[in-house]
């Protein structure tokens, strides 16, 4: 089994690692130097060309890269070296009308792409993540034996035609929001009601057998015991992927109050000083490694990643 991976960023990077680890072969391509990951033994090409030539037909490739133009680009790049046939799957939150328009313009050139959204962060792109997969039938099915070698079981889905697998994380990452802010709000009430309260231990208390127990309450309770609450910024970045979905809800007439309040509470968060949004930063920061605080690249992403108009 193999699986040609471009882009050794933090999730890229931890598939790879993961995929060797479960016996698949690994070729990798990555704009930057990484001869660490080669002591672990993934094969990195410094070609697309090369990097076409160590994988075996039909190719299995993963892209791992920032959503917007650079997908098109290395695309554009990378196809002169593939044949008819091959799979690319985007595994990053594009917007799901732009992985429509790539699947039809590499559909009549003779490849496969599938939207492949993946879930589970850093840790589950490690040890085993959440693929939710739109795109050709045929396309999915060649690259399901591998994708469920990385996924935890039950976390491979087949979701249809294409634009399904990225519309169905735009989907995800909306609920994730709105689960983010309630846990913020919790926060704040706990440290500014008329109680003192170890949060740490409330949370790991919340943990083991509450309503709410789960990996984002877990993520709290471990996030308060490494971390400097006090010392966490409360702007809140991200790339703008879930303010697509509120604009497609309003579109569609789709009632979404809950989760178009956490896109308003996000934008409130920045410079805002409260405790509600120091929490949303640390647990985005837990299960994605967001930073804390203001990123300008990801400012930038913001206003480049989306290319069709809703």
């Amino acid at each position: 089994m193999q699986l040609g991976i471009i882009g050794l960023g933090r999730m890229g990077g931890s598939l790879a690692l993961q995929a060797v680890e479960k016996g698949v072969e690994v070729v990798a391509h990555s704009k930057h130097s990484h001869p660490d990951f080669a002591t672990r033994g993934i094969h990195i090409a410094d070609t697309y060309e090369e990097f076409a030539r160590l994988l075996r037909t039909p190719r299995i490739i993963y892209l791992s890269l920032p959503a917007g133009q650079i997908i098109d680009q290395v695309i554009e790049s990378l196809i002169p070296h593939l044949e008819r046939g091959d799979v690319l799957m985007d595994g990053g939150n594009s917007f799901f009308r732009d992985s429509v328009a790539r699947e039809e313009a590499l559909r009549k050139k003779g490849f496969r792409l599938l939207d492949c959204g993946t879930s589970g962060g850093v840790d589950g792109a490690r040890t085993g993540a959440c693929f939710m997969v739109g795109g050709s039938r045929e396309g999915f099915e060649l690259a399901e034996p591998v994708l469920k070698k990385l996924a935890v079981d039950g976390g491979v889905l087949y979701t249809g035609s294409p634009g399904s697998g990225h519309y169905a994380k735009l989907v995800h990452n909306g609920i994730e929001f709105g689960m983010n802010h309630a846990i913020g709000e919790g926060v704040e009430l706990l440290r500014h009601g008329e109680y003192q309260f170890d949060l740490e231990k409330v949370f790991e208390n919340w943990s083991h057998g509450s309503v709410i127990r789960g990996w984002l309450v877990e993520l709290m309770a471990k996030g308060l015991r490494e971390q400097n609450f006090d010392s966490i910024p409360t702007y809140v970045e991200d790339t703008g992927e879930v303010n697509w979905l509120v604009q497609y809800a309003i579109e569609r007439e789709i009632a979404v109050p809950i989760i178009s309040a956490s896109v308003m509470s996000l934008f409130a968060s920045r410079g805002s000083g409260q405790d509600s949004n120091r929490a949303v930063a640390l647990l985005r920061h837990g299960y994605g490694h967001h930073p804390l605080g203001k990123d300008e690249a990801i400012a930038r992403e913001r206003h480049t990643s989306r290319l069709s108009k809703m």
